[in-house]
């Protein structure tokens, strides 16, 4: 992939990782690499049922983590209030 849309394999990985979101020129050459239209990188058509799912599943651990930390954070900071 990095080959055919001319960039580093580290920045294809970071991209894979979600460490990194690519110019909206890449995504076009990253298109055109998977032969596909650029809008189809966003369209939920793409994905597989279980790939949707397990995206499902992991925003729903992640938010639910991130609320409870949210939460306890709140209830540290009214308890130093006090």
């Amino acid at each position: 992939m990095a080959e055919k849309v001319g960039t580093s394999t580290q920045y294809i990985g970071q991209i894979e990782q979600n460490k990194k979101f690519p110019s909206p020129e890449m995504l076009e050459r990253i298109a055109e690499a998977l032969e596909i239209d650029s809008p189809q990188l966003f369209s939920m058509e793409t994905y597989s049922k279980d790939a949707i799912q397990q995206f499902r599943g992991f925003l729903k651990e992640n938010m639910e983590k991130a609320v409870n930390d949210f939460i306890d954070k709140g209830l540290s900071e009214v308890k130093i209030l006090k």
